[in-house]
């Protein structure tokens, strides 16, 4: 497999080994930069280690730029870090530019993260994973590593400058497409216990396979996940989620049984109950259908957590009904009020992207009941009002839910959707509902009744929506001014 590095990550290499040279400091890029190079993979990340203070090589090769990044250093962790930034030439600029230099540019903007570490030894203790350092070798930094994939390094020394160091045959595990530990799995995964989850964001990612013996190693290790910050374990979650085929790493995860400890409310959705030989639908492989469906046509993180949200509450909702079979009335609602609850748990974010998810699983089954041909337009008005800005989120979620087998049933499914769509688009601009602030609001009619809040100020204010809402009465300020004060005096009301 051959190393395939850009102009300007040769150019940063050079000035890396330049100044380890300087300081007659062994030095070395190692891990996913390497990985992702063999892959043919993008990259902005760049880890060197080297044998003595990688502090103070951090310092001495950002002076080797113009201009000078900063370094941050963590002196209790050994390890700096410094950007660097390459902005596209001019012609007229290219002149003043050293070749070396001009040589590394491409017309565009880009920043390499590079992050410098001494060669060290690790120590873990069962209650933490955080090591007990010390200093050690090129070959100890590489024991230390989490996959034969990341221990690769490449040498920037002046006697061997290119040369592959690949004590664990990664490279043959990367032409395999093998995850595999370089240590026993069991000591790994107990040493640092997110490397399991590590394991299965990568195979999801590189749609690699996990070694016969990992696997089993990550299946004996689930408890120890329990030492890993929430933090931590959601971040390497989010990453599987927002990769091509997401399904893969959740299939991973329940068979290992992390998910179990990690997000037990979604293993409630396995497998499928029966009584008197009617079953319903597994609703954890649906979702992992409805999540890759979804993942095909939108990047969008907080869309594809809708997805997979969307029926989380089948389980609690479940019902056997004689002459019918399986309900499970109003999981819309109840999986809309657990959100907040599952988002805490997993300290993802309390505020827009929560209440984004919250609306998608509310309203996820509202489209398919616009389907019907007696439908009314205020049925409508109300779906374009309620999803606002979100609605094209809606209907990709809406689409992504059909994943029956019968092919004959998704082509009718998708045709209702076309349907309700061409509705949407008729009512939208004839109505001009979606992102419609309301003609008159809380302060008029506080000013027209002499109120300070209070209830009647809502109920006049919701019976105004619920009116235009409704095609009662027109979406004018005239029109919900005079219904204003009808509604007003039905209240007992005077105007001032």
């Amino acid at each position: 497999m051959d190393i395939h590095c850009t102009n300007k990550e040769h150019f940063i290499l050079k000035k890396i080994a330049r100044s380890a040279q300087m300081l007659g400091m062994p030095c070395y890029v190692i891990g996913g930069f390497v990985r992702d190079k063999l892959l043919h993979r993008k990259t902005k990340d760049i880890d060197i280690i080297c044998v003595g203070d990688g502090v103070a090589l951090a310092h001495i090769v950002a002076k080797q730029f113009t201009p000078t990044p900063a370094v941050a250093f963590f002196k209790n962790f050994g390890t700096a870090q410094i950007k660097v930034g390459f902005i596209p030439t001019s012609p007229s600029r290219e002149k003043g530019i050293k070749n070396e230099l001009r040589s590394s540019f491409e017309e565009v903007e880009e920043t390499f993260d590079i992050e410098f570490v001494g060669a060290r030894k690790e120590s873990y203790q069962s209650h933490s994973r955080k090591p007990d350092v010390t200093i050690g070798t090129l070959e100890d930094d590489q024991l230390r590593r989490d996959f034969t994939m990341n221990a690769l390094a490449i040498s920037l020394n002046e006697a061997d400058y290119g040369q592959l160091i690949d004590p664990f045959n990664g490279i043959a595990d990367l032409q395999r497409k093998i995850i595999r530990t370089p240590l026993d799995p069991l000591q790994t995964f107990s040493d640092d216990p997110l490397r399991m989850m590590r394991a299965i964001r990568f195979a999801t990612q590189l749609k690699f396979t996990i070694d016969d013996n990992t696997f089993e190693g990550i299946c004996k290790s689930v408890e120890r996940i329990k030492i890993v910050s929430q933090e931590r374990i959601t971040d390497e979650l989010n990453k599987i989620i927002l990769t091509a085929k997401p399904s893969i790493g959740f299939d991973l995860l329940y068979k290992s049984g992390l998910l179990q400890h990690i997000f037990p409310a979604m293993v409630d959705l396995v497998g499928a109950e029966y009584v008197e030989g009617v079953g319903h639908k597994d609703n954890f492989y649906h979702t992992l259908q409805v999540l890759d469906n979804v993942a095909h046509h939108s990047n969008n993180l907080w869309l594809r957590w809708a997805a997979i949200l969307h029926d989380i509450a089948k389980p609690a909702t479940k019902k056997f009904e004689e002459g019918h079979g399986w309900t499970f009335h109003g999981h819309e609602v109840v999986g809309a009020r657990m959100v907040p609850r599952i988002f805490k748990q997993l300290k993802l974010p309390q505020y827009e992207a929560m209440r984004f998810v919250q609306k998608m699983v509310l309203l996820h089954l509202r489209p398919i009941s616009l389907t019907k041909k007696n439908i009314t337009d205020s049925a409508i008005r109300r779906l374009l009002f309620d999803a606002g800005n979100d609605l094209e989120s809606l209907m990709i979620l809406c689409r992504a839910d059909i994943t029956s087998k019968n092919k004959t049933k998704v082509t009718r499914y998708l045709e209702n959707y076309n349907f309700v769509e061409n509705r949407l688009v008729e009512i939208e601009e004839q109505d001009k509902i979606r992102n419609w602030q309301p003609p008159i609001t809380g302060e008029m009619i506080m000013q027209t009744f002499n109120l300070s809040p209070c209830k009647k100020v809502g109920d006049i204010k919701d019976a105004i929506r619920e009116a235009i809402l409704d095609n009662i009465i027109p979406n004018t300020y005239e029109a919900a001014y005079k219904f204003m004060l009808k509604k007003g005096g039905e209240l007992n009301l005077s105007p001032q």
